[in-house]
């Protein structure tokens, strides 16, 4: 009995414990179930609502979804108040913020990025900048920026830049001075940068001056010494003489792109006088062989040139200061017409060449070289000398020739005679030169003591075809 009792008992119990735990089972489904509908609530909620702490472009929209978040960010008002630091430089007029309904993709991606599992309270401060672009920001404000800096800088001291300069034939450079001059490009540069909000903070941003020991302040001292040691051969007809820059600029400047510029002639025209005076012609005694062998001094007269010194510094210093290797003199000037110079190519012959005329007047005749030969000599009268109409002495030259031609005398203004000649070749500028005279009797060696011409070299007319074909224009006549 005993036994049975407690069986039945045991099975009372099993099925009452059963009922229990059947009960509880049923209660943690449902509180699972509960939990996980909250869980999935609020994930849908986070996946479409900001985080408590989230702003963009430093306006809170903490809580909303990305539409809410749109729309209160294009009701927001940019007061469009510009700072430099801590200096307030500008109010800008109001306006709106430009986001339009193109920008909600933007809003949609920044949503996803600040995503968590559970809410965050984070703060975090995002920028976004409307698709469509904001002209008055972009182009109105940003040019009353620069205006207002550039106002400011004209009240500011200027930053003084280090300067390399040559001094009295020294390299010298000046020491660099800071200066409170905002830096304009730069700063519009980080006003490109700023985040779309309200108040435009802008770090204060100098000109900096170029210091004395930067790359570029080495360069230009580099160009100066390279400079000074550049050397320019001028040549005058065969000789060069060889400018060194070292020995004759004394001041220049140089500037950032390292062109460098001569500030005086410094040396350069006590140079080139120098070379004229031992190269040139003009107005100097020409040493002369005669047909004879003998040698004898000549001065010079129409014939000779010279260089013409204030003309070529220029062209020195362009040469030096452009680094060319090479001049050669072109500015030469002389007795001529029209100031000309003549015999600067003719290096030969002290000056004279080997093409020339020679005129001796004691001894009443001429000789006519070509490239050294003689290709014609003959009997002449020069000037009457006893009535001072002596043909000039003097290295002279072929003014022109003319053929036929008429030749008119003149003495204080009026006009002594007018004769015509078949060949006229005058070599002074007051009308010397030789011709035929075919009314001349009197050829004799001294006919020139009382019965000569006026000044000209009457030459017989039997010869004086040969004469004319072999004289040459602008070459030299020697008369002695």
């Amino acid at each position: 009995m005993g036994s049975t009792a407690n069986i039945q008992e045991l099975e009372k119990q099993s099925v009452n414990l059963t009922k229990w735990f059947g009960g509880w089972k049923l209660i943690a489904f449902s509180i699972i179930f509960i939990i996980a509908l909250i869980i999935a609530a609020g994930s849908y909620y986070q996946a479409n609502h900001f985080n408590s702490e989230i702003k963009i472009n430093s306006i809170d929209v903490g809580g909303m979804t990305t539409e809410q978040a749109l729309n209160k960010l294009k009701t927001t008002t940019l007061t469009n108040v510009v700072y430099i630091g801590d200096q307030h430089i500008l109010d800008g007029k109001d306006s709106k913020m430009r986001f339009t309904a193109k920008d909600l993709p933007s809003f949609n991606k920044l949503l996803k990025s600040q995503w968590t599992f559970f809410p965050s309270s984070k703060a975090k401060n995002y920028s976004l900048i409307p698709v469509s672009k904001d002209q008055f920001r972009n182009l109105t404000l940003k040019k009353q920026v620069e205006e207002k800096l550039l106002a400011m800088n004209q009240n500011l001291k200027v930053p003084q830049d280090a300067v390399v300069r040559l001094e009295q034939g020294k390299i010298v450079v000046s020491k660099s001075i800071s200066g409170e001059q905002y830096d304009v490009g730069s700063l519009l540069k980080d006003y490109d940068k700023h985040k779309y909000i309200s108040e435009i903070h802008l770090s204060p941003i100098f000109i900096q001056p170029i210091k004395e020991d930067s790359e570029f302040v080495k360069n230009e001292q580099k160009k100066l010494e390279e400079f000074l040691a550049q050397t320019v051969d001028y040549k005058v007809q065969d000789k060069i003489f060889s400018l060194t820059a070292r020995d004759l600029i004394k001041n220049a400047s140089i500037t950032r792109d390292l062109k460098i510029t001569l500030n005086d002639d410094g040396d350069i025209k006590n140079k080139l006088t120098e070379i004229n005076h031992s190269q040139s012609t003009l107005n100097k005694d020409f040493t002369f062989k005669t047909h004879s062998g003998s040698m004898i001094s000549v001065k010079g007269k129409g014939y000779g040139w010279a260089i013409n010194v204030d003309k070529e510094v220029p062209r020195i210093k362009q040469a030096l200061e452009n680094g060319e290797k090479s001049v050669s003199a072109s500015n030469i000037y002389g007795n001529g017409w029209k100031g000309e110079g003549y015999g600067y190519d003719a290096i030969t012959n002290n000056g004279i060449g080997n093409t020339y005329a020679e005129v001796s007047i004691a001894e009443q005749r001429i000789w006519i070289y070509k490239n050294g030969k003689l290709v014609v000599t003959t009997n002449v009268v020069t000037g009457t000398h006893s009535t001072h109409h002596d043909t000039s002495p003097g290295v002279w030259y072929i003014l022109y020739k003319q053929t036929p031609a008429v030749l008119t005398g003149r003495e204080n203004g009026k006009i002594t005679y007018q004769v015509d000649v078949n060949y006229w070749a005058p070599f002074t500028n007051d009308g010397q030169g030789f011709h035929d005279a075919s009314w001349r009797g009197n050829w004799g060696s001294k006919a020139y003591l009382s019965a000569g011409s006026h000044g000209c070299v009457n030459t017989p007319p039997s010869i004086m075809k040969t004469v004319y074909s072999n004289l040459s224009t602008y070459e030299p006549v020697v008369i002695y």
